[in-house]
């Protein structure tokens, strides 16, 4: 059975709309003008939602330039939902997106990788069949817009991909009393023994209402109350010491062992319950201290993968909830305790499984790549939205706004460029203080709780050279500059922050060759990958001041034949010898090993 599409915020009644709908192009944009929205004869195409009218797996599989799409179904609402508001739910539509019901525009939204939610009651007729439109515009050439690795030329070139058109995540309806739970935040406060919990409500009543909330962790009730509703938002602190036979290893969060808290959240009108719904929480802190990151309190040496989230067959989107639960246990299974998200904002089902399974996420934004007022106000609004949506992921332990100077080419010369990654790491932390921030990762820091270096050194002696103490990486930091940029602007001083190379290996086995772009570079056979793999690790590992790693990367990305893995998940060495070299005791943490052999032994 798939799991719910937002599954914090999961009520058992919901109808999903994935599967075939009616599609057309509009080339010449005139859909507004001739009224497509209450048309059924020029939808000529049937695509598979969710998936990208430019993947095989959509059915249509056309990759040219088509900056407008428009999708057509017809539904009819349930017999279990009378008496109920009905909300339309999507979960990402590249890029800007409008929704119409019964000819009636019911949503409008800009942002492709964030979801939006509509109450459609009112737009629903007496009639049994129901028509649901939605139009997508994604200029290809927008470079403004923010969008990740989807190319602006008809065909992928260098490390970009292609393009994500339209609706690329789950759509679903979802019955709803006219007062319901629109969010759920928790944070994890470990000083404390507690749990924060915020909560919106859609509106008043006009009569007394009142939340109850229970908290159970593996069937074991951890607490339960009662809150009286005075407005839309309430806020609470729950008390969890009192957990009777759980000890502290059972109740906290991490990868060796992700232990989730189960929440029942439900709205009262006296006995009566008018509306109910399932989450999670994770038990667990992140921070940063004495040039070590840390997980609940304790130095934890992060050991990371690139992680594209893309597929040859259906692009941005994932192929099926098993394929996101797949992808989780790869990582795991070749060691690493954590992945870097690049360049996308992935599916909430994905950090479901990372939340269930035990690893660590950074989060990171799909990038414009143009510094204009409106690059700067589409993607700080969006952003906004990611932060909200996915504050109560415990896997996420790292924010990352910015990528390799992406949407800020002149940071080093523009003062004005400069300003905006210092915003987004002050934005970051004002509405999120509880995880480290990177601002710009990899490149040209201002303001950072890590630096984070990208080094694409082909030789394990360079990286020792680079990064085996601290005298090493001060002339690294200061005359060396991996990339040929700067890792710290001037006025910028590095402290005590943690030091990580988040980017580095990127090589590709091709022992035929190709005329393909195949990575930063290439081993000749399985031997010499497993081997320079060993050399480049091991030189990271042996260093006492580097804190963390990330090695590009876990899977072949299109062209970027680079990976671990290859696009279709297949190991290209040995998983238990890649897990060996991955997890060894480093040098900088050397306690840390032990719970990496725990965390494979419960993979």
């Amino acid at each position: 059975m798939d799991i719910h599409p937002r599954p914090q915020l999961a009520r058992s009644n919901w109808m999903d709309l994935r599967g075939p709908w009616d599609f057309a192009y509009d080339d010449a944009q005139v859909g507004l003008d001739e009224l497509w929205q209450e048309r059924q004869d020029v939808y000529t195409q049937t695509i598979q939602v969710p998936f990208p009218p430019e993947s095989p797996a959509s059915g249509i599989h056309e990759t040219g330039f088509h900056p407008v799409v428009w999708y057509r179904r017809t539904f009819q609402v349930p017999s279990e939902f009378p008496g109920k508001r009905l909300l339309l739910h999507c979960g990402a539509i590249d890029y800007r997106a409008q929704a119409w019901v019964n000819g009636q525009l019911v949503a409008a939204h800009e942002g492709g990788h964030t979801p939006f939610c509509a109450d459609i009651t009112n737009a629903l007729t007496s009639n049994s069949e129901q028509t649901l439109v939605i139009r997508a515009e994604d200029p290809p050439l927008d470079l403004g817009q923010p969008r990740g690795k989807q190319d602006w030329q008809e065909c992928p070139h260098s490390i970009w991909y292609h393009r994500t058109t339209g609706i690329w995540q789950p759509v679903w309806l979802e019955p709803v009393a006219a007062t319901h739970i629109t969010n759920v935040r928790w944070t994890p406060d470990r000083d404390r023994n507690q749990l924060d919990l915020a909560v919106k409500i859609s509106q008043l009543a006009g009569r007394p209402l009142s939340l109850r909330v229970k908290l159970s962790l593996h069937g074991n009730m951890l607490a339960e109350d009662v809150y009286r509703l005075e407005g839309t938002e309430l806020q609470r602190s729950i008390a969890i010491n009192q957990v009777g036979t759980i000890n502290k290893e059972k109740l906290l969060w991490s990868p060796s062992h992700p232990n989730l808290i189960d929440a029942e959240l439900a709205i009262l009108d006296g006995d009566t319950t008018i509306d109910e719904m399932r989450s999670y929480a994770g038990f667990r802190s992140v921070g940063i201290a004495n040039g070590r990151f840390l997980l609940n309190g304790s130095p934890y040496y992060l050991r990371l993968a690139l992680e594209q989230g893309y597929w040859p067959q259906s692009h941005l989107a994932a192929p099926s909830d098993e394929a996101l639960r797949r992808e989780v246990e790869l990582a795991k299974e070749l060691g690493f305790n954590g992945v870097r998200i690049h360049q996308k904002v992935e599916d909430p089902r994905f950090l479901y499984w990372c939340d269930r399974l035990g690893l660590l996420v950074w989060g990171e934004m799909a990038n414009a790549y143009l510094f204009t007022p409106e690059s700067v106000t589409r993607l700080v609004r969006e952003w906004l939205d990611v932060l909200e949506r996915d504050y109560s992921h415990p896997c996420i332990v790292t924010w990352v706004p910015l990528n390799e100077s992406w949407g800020i080419p002149n940071a080093a010369q523009d003062a004005s460029q400069r300003h905006y990654a210092q915003a987004l790491y002050h934005l970051t932390k004002a509405l999120d203080p509880t995880r480290p921030v990177i601002e710009n990762d990899g490149w040209e820091h201002i303001s950072t709780d890590i630096l984070s270096i990208h080094d694409y050194a082909f030789d394990g002696d360079t990286l020792r050279i680079r990064y085996g103490n601290v005298e090493a990486i001060r002339q690294t930091v200061q005359d060396v500059q991996p990339g040929y940029h700067q890792l710290l602007l001037s006025g910028t001083q590095h402290s005590n922050e943690p030091i990580m190379l988040t980017e580095f290996g990127g090589m590709s086995y091709e022992p035929n060759g190709s005329d393909n772009w195949h990575g930063y570079g290439t081993v000749a056979d399985r031997a010499e990958f497993l081997a320079k793999y060993r050399d480049l690790v091991d030189a990271i590992l042996d260093s006492s001041v580097i804190a963390g790693f990330c090695y590009t990367q876990l899977t072949d990305t299109g062209q970027e034949t680079n990976g671990l893995l290859t696009e279709d998940r297949k190991s290209k060495l040995d998983p238990a010898r890649v897990r060996e070299i991955t997890t060894r005791a480093s040098t900088a943490v050397p306690g840390e090993i032990v719970t990496q052999k725990q965390q494979t032994a419960k993979t």
